[in-house]
């Protein structure tokens, strides 16, 4: 790793230090005595055109006036913003190291910072036209983004769970049931309106600053930015709010800084349901085909399914007081 970055990076060369963490990608830290750098080899796909849409996002928001900071791809030697690793055919690339710290578990003083951060970015994207057709689906678009994962299987798996999940019976009949009762509710969600979202972000996907924890100073991993339903942005937020201790303040407190920059309508919020739903079972799929590729051994989809199951009888017992607190916050800001 050492050389490629010295050829391909020579300015940024320097000692490599793994960091721990994250399902999709590796990443290092590459340092000198006078630079840093974040080195990122993408894991789980070899398609030049994902990278290159997302770094053509990137790219964009990193001419705008921010309040925050994105990662933009350092350009290599000969001016691209990735090279392909010869042993295996991954693709790796730099980024500038931001300065920041994942926000910790128990805080819950930067959700309205955050709320007003993604409602920005969702705002600043709604004006950008990467000139590339994206290759991620839409959310709702289920079927043809997992397509090792066509119905049949799903219910094999998951009605008839082979040897390494037989004793998630109960968890998996019921992910079983949200996948049937979510993709027959896909279609009426193609009318609501649709731009660029980021389509990940969560406590893991931002960096709080060091000396205020509770403003944000970075948005990072666009891997799965594309044109998508913009509330989406939203409900993927909110379904991982869930379950914690202080949910219901750091609901309202995101809620309240989002809805200083976006103004939902009816439809929309309407849509937040499904929505949460959706990307619950959306992460099932990620990680049964993550399984079924071989990428994962069959622990890590035990884990995530023990945790989804949880997940679902939160969105259950949680859902309607989520849409009044979103409703509330909107009608301040936004005078529905």
């Amino acid at each position: 790793m050492e050389a490629i970055v010295s050829q391909a990076w020579p300015e940024w060369s320097g000692t490599l230090r793994k960091r721990s963490g994250g399902w999709n990608n590796t990443t290092y830290f590459v340092e000198n005595s006078g630079k840093c750098a974040v080195l990122r080899i993408y894991d789980t796909h070899k398609d030049r055109n994902k990278i290159e849409f997302e770094h053509a996002v990137l790219q964009q928001l990193g001419t705008r006036a921010l309040p925050f900071k994105v990662p933009v791809p350092i350009l290599t030697t000969t001016g691209e913003t990735m090279i392909q690793l010869g042993e295996n055919g991954k693709f790796a690339c730099l980024f500038r190291y931001i300065d920041g710290e994942s926000p910790v578990e128990e805080e819950v003083s930067y959700l309205e910072s955050f709320g007003e951060v993604t409602g920005i970015l969702s705002e600043v994207l709604s004006a950008i036209d990467p000139g590339l057709t994206p290759v991620y689906r839409p959310y709702y678009e289920l079927r043809s983004s997992y397509p090792l994962c066509s119905a049949e299987v799903i219910r094999e798996l998951c009605l008839n769970p082979p040897e390494p999940f037989k004793d998630l019976e109960a968890e998996l009949v019921m992910l079983y049931r949200a996948y049937r009762n979510i993709t027959g509710s896909l279609n009426e969600l193609e009318g609501l309106p649709h731009q660029l979202v980021h389509g990940d972000l969560n406590a893991s996907n931002l960096l709080v600053n060091l000396e205020d924890p509770g403003q944000e100073s970075s948005l990072l991993d666009f891997e799965f930015c594309t044109y998508d339903l913009r509330v989406m942005e939203l409900a993927v937020i909110l379904s991982g709010l869930l379950g914690h201790a202080e949910e219901k303040k750091m609901i309202r407190d995101f809620c309240r800084g989002f809805s200083r920059s976006i103004c939902l309508t009816p439809a929309e919020i309407n849509a937040i349901p499904v929505l949460m739903l959706l990307r619950k079972i959306d992460v099932f799929l990620h990680f049964v085909t993550r399984y079924l590729e071989g990428i994962d051994e069959s622990q890590v989809l035990h884990e995530q399914t023990k945790l989804l199951s949880v997940d679902l009888v939160q969105l259950s017992a949680g859902t309607a007081e989520i849409l009044v607190i979103l409703q509330e916050e909107q009608g301040s800001a936004c005078r529905l």
